[in-house]
Parts: C-alpha cells; structure tokens; sequence
C-alpha cells in the first residue's frame, strides 16, 4: 500500500512537470514561434495559451509593438559644403516574426546601424535648404532607403522617420541670420514701393474727379486748413494752389513774349551820327530821354541865361 502511494506521487510529480514544461502563454501584444528540434514549424502560434511537447519544442516569444529606437546624431556634409550635425528617430514593428528570428540576429541593432547609414547618405544628397525647408520629403527619402532592406529580408516595417535635430555651426548661423533680415528689408522695400505706388494711383484718380468739379479744389483746401488747426499750434499753415504760380508763370511769359513783338511791329527810327538813337542825341541841356526830360533841361538852361544877365 505504501509503494502504491510513493508510485502514485512519483506519477503525478512527473505529469505536473511534464505539463509545466508542456504549458506556455503567449501575450496579446505577442507572436510565439516554435522550434522543433531546431526546425521552425510553420503554423505562429497566436496569443493566448498553448501547449508544446517538452525537450522536443522550444518556443520563442516576439512581441509585435511598434519600437522607437533614436538614431544618434551624426556629422555629416550636405551636397552644398555645410557640415552639420543631424539626429533622428526611427519607428518600426515586426510584420514576420520567422523572418525576424531566422534571417537576422539582434534585429534592433541591425535597424539602428541600418538607420544611421541611411541617415548619413540621404542628407549628403540634399543641399541645406531643402533640408531646412522642405523636411517631410528628407523624411520619406529616410524611411523609403531604411525600409529597402528591413522589410523582405528581415520581416520589418518601417513606420515612420523624422529628422529630429538640426546642429548648425554658430558661422552658419550667423549668415542665414543676416540672410534672413536682408531678406526681410526687401520685403519692406517692395511692400513700401507697392503701397506708394497704389497711393499715387489713387490720388491721380482723385485729382481728376476734383478737376471736374471746381469747387473740390476749395472744399480740400478748407479741410486741410482744419486739419492743420486741429493740432492746437499757433501756427497756420495756408496751402498755396501750384495752379496759381502756373498761372502767374504764363502771364508773365507771355508779357516777355509780347515785347519783343511790339519792338518789331513798330516804326523804325532813324539813326543820327554815331550810332546814337535820337532820343540820345546830345543837345545843349544835356541828351533827350524824353519830353519831361526836354521840359526840365529847358527850364535849367533858361535859369542859367537870366542868372548871367543879371550878373552882368
């Protein structure tokens, strides 16, 4: 009865570590793979509780979540001759767990390697500004030449690659710095010139419309005035219209005009000896400039006669 009993224990001890080594539990974020005798079955054996023959069958555990490894960062030298410093962030997931057991060994050190190597070639190719501008296609240039040989030939997916810092020189800095407010000093200029230039149009339209109406031209000029005194100042300034100075320019260049004309319209006088004109002609008084003239050296001479007769 005793040996029964020992027999009886002995029996269950070995079924309860037969099935101990038989059991095995797969997580829902898990894919289990099992080896017999170092042969992969083909069938994956998916979450939840699974049995396997023990010593025979040995199963391997590959969890199916996204990884995120960063990519250190890396020197590198674009296309256009600017040295800089580049690191990025690569996510990945496992889409054949045979492959990624089989066909590679230490998968996320091999994605990293992979990942630093791509990073290196795709920013050589590309110039800083593309780099610094156009950031989404670097990325999908990263995560096309990662993927190429990750996919079918180690059962990974590359989900997605971004370009997480860019490390420039503080030289750099400073010339895309002056770049920048150079740039910004343009826009200003032309943004200036394009609102002159729409003003002037403007008030060359309003210039018309007030030339068809005369008194537009007052009516400005009285609200200019109240603009002006609106400042509180004791000083008033009085626009003075440019049509006004026009207008006095013309009316004395055409008196200028008319005088000459006049000259040669007239009669001529003769010339007397010398050249002179007979209004400058010499007389005993002194020379004629004109009948006031005349008047005043007859009345000298004849002051002069009596004052010697009387002396005499």
């Amino acid at each position: 009865m005793g040996a029964a009993v020992v027999a009886l224990v002995i029996i269950v001890a070995i079924g309860v570590l037969v099935l101990s080594l038989s059991v095995r539990l797969v997580q829902q974020y898990q894919c289990g793979v099992v080896f017999r005798f170092g042969r992969v079955l083909e069938r994956i054996r998916q979450p939840g509780f699974h049995l396997i023959i023990p010593v025979a069958d040995r199963m391997v555990r590959v969890s199916m979540q996204t990884t995120v490894i960063g990519v250190p960062a890396q020197g590198v030298i674009t296309r256009d001759n600017v040295t800089l410093t580049v690191d990025a962030v690569v996510y990945y997931r496992v889409v054949d767990p045979v492959k990624v057991l089989v066909n590679v060994r230490d998968y996320p050190s091999a994605v990293l390697q992979v990942a630093q190597t791509a990073l290196r070639s795709v920013i050589g190719k590309a110039d800083l500004d593309t780099l610094l501008r156009d950031r989404d296609r670097i990325n999908a240039e990263l995560k096309a030449v990662i993927d190429a040989p990750t996919e079918k030939p180690w059962g990974l997916l590359i989900e997605r690659v971004e370009v997480k810092d860019v490390s420039l020189p503080e030289g750099m800095k400073r010339s895309m710095s002056r770049q920048a407010e150079a740039e910004r000093e343009r826009r200003a200029r032309v943004i200036a010139a394009d609102g002159e230039f729409q003003a002037s149009r403007r008030l060359a339209d309003a210039s018309r419309a007030m030339a068809d109406t005369p008194g537009a031209y007052q009516l400005r000029l009285l609200q200019t005035v109240v603009d002006v005194a609106a400042e509180k100042n004791s000083t008033l300034v009085m626009p003075f219209p440019v049509e006004l100075l026009r207008f006095f320019d013309e009316v004395a260049r055409g008196s200028r005009e008319a005088a000459p004309s006049a000259g040669r319209g007239g009669s001529r006088e003769p010339q007397v000896s010398g050249g002179q004109h007979p209004a400058e002609q010499a007389t005993p008084a002194g020379p004629v400039l004109g009948p006031v003239t005349e008047n005043v050296a007859a009345a000298a001479a004849d002051g002069d006669g009596r004052r010697g007769r009387t002396t005499g």
